[in-house]
């Protein structure tokens, strides 16, 4: 039986679930009210330490989701984005324009990365 890790428990969610080679984090955003690139930054900061915690790192993400309150801050975000991922590392890659569930964020990242 594959062991399933949860990291981060709460009482709603886990910030992150590895289980079979992969792990799958929550949503992560910075803090509301920052910036767009500052909130990106922070988002990319807690993805960083969430993939460590499983064992894992950036290098092995699978698939992202990027929701931004604005789909004008995608330039923004992408410079900040392109910054922190490693050349030849890109994964497969969505960004959308939704609410997010609280006021004065403006960036939720999802990912899914392999625990190798």
């Amino acid at each position: 039986m594959t062991e399933i890790k949860r990291i981060e428990v709460g009482p709603r969610m886990s910030q992150a679930v590895a289980c079979g080679g992969l792990v799958w984090l929550a949503g992560q955003c910075g803090t509301a009210g920052e910036s767009i690139a500052d909130q990106t930054r922070e988002s990319l900061r807690k993805i960083d330490g969430l993939l460590a915690e499983a064992g894992t790192d950036k290098t092995r993400i699978l698939n992202t989701t990027i929701w931004l309150v604005n789909i004008d801050d995608y330039d923004a975000v992408n410079a900040v984005w392109d910054a922190w991922i490693p050349e030849g590392c890109s994964p497969a890659r969505a960004c959308g324009e939704s609410r997010l569930g609280g006021v004065g964020y403006g960036i939720e990242i999802i990912c899914v990365a392999a625990v190798i």
